[in-house]
């Protein structure tokens, strides 16, 4: 009997639209935008076979569109505040039995911890498997993001989530309905959140700049414990983005659940 293997697909959501720090998923270090840097380390790990970005319909995203055109990335257009209908088109375009998502403000992803996440997921039988959902306590730095859930749940998600937070934040739906789902979360033995290589704010584009620059001549494919250690080699580096808060988006989500009447 032929088995059929499962589809992994990588979903990177991305838009240029950002309060804080627009463009940021094109900024540009050394001369490459940090979409490229985290497509290419995407593409390393061991059990993704292919890996899209989701972006939206707007006008300003199309520059999104042409940089996956220029650069022979598979591109899915979709809802801007719907996102989760945006994951769930696209990922039945795709054709994806199993999706990892990942976000484009974590440009330094290491390949490695994406696959640690899906080998558990794998493995086991949890409906949902992530490192940092739910927010509260979680141990990895910020920037190190990864979800992995089946396709078939994506589709349940998207069909009953009825609540703002749920149909802009894709795996809310999951992970606040523990009666519903399985859900696991993967912690390390230290904490490490207080490392921040996301990017969200001018800061932390100075520090990616700095991690990049740092240690990308010896090693494109820098782990995350490369990144940790250069830090706390460059503690002011390190500090200049300490004072940012994580998740400030899921908390401003859960207000509009309430202004809805949920």
């Amino acid at each position: 009997m032929i088995v059929k293997k499962e589809k992994i697909v990588a979903i990177i959501q991305a838009r240029m639209g950002s309060s804080r720090l627009p463009g940021k998923v094109l900024k540009e270090v050394n001369g490459i935008p940090l979409l490229k840097y985290q497509f290419e380390r995407v593409k390393q790990s061991l059990f993704i076979i292919e890996t899209v970005i989701a972006t939206t319909v707007r006008e300003e995203n199309d520059v999104i569109a042409e940089f996956c055109e220029q650069n022979q990335i598979s591109c899915f257009r979709g809802s801007e505040d719907d996102v989760l209908s945006r994951y769930y088109e696209c990922a039945r375009e795709y054709k994806a039995d199993i999706v990892v998502r990942l976000t484009a403000d974590c440009p330094l992803i290491d390949p490695r911890v994406i696959d640690e996440v899906v080998n558990i997921y794998m493995e086991n039988d949890y409906d949902f498997v992530a490192n940092t959902a739910p927010p509260e306590g979680f141990t990895y730095p910020g920037g190190m993001d990864v979800e992995v859930f089946s396709f078939k749940l994506l589709e349940r998600a998207a069909r009953e989530a009825e609540k703002p937070s749920e149909r802009e934040h894709v795996t809310h739906y999951f992970w606040q309905n523990p009666q519903l789902f399985s859900t696991y979360r993967i912690d390390l033995e230290k904490d490490f959140s207080v490392y921040r290589l996301t990017v969200d704010y001018p800061e932390d584009l100075d520090v990616t700049e700095a991690v990049i620059f740092g240690l990308y001549p010896k090693d494109p494919l820098f782990t995350m414990y490369d990144m940790i250690k250069f830090l706390d080699a460059n503690p002011v580096i390190k500090e200049k983005n300490s004072c940012f808060r994580p998740n400030t988006g899921w908390q401003s989500a859960f207000q509009k659940d309430k202004q809805a009447g949920f």
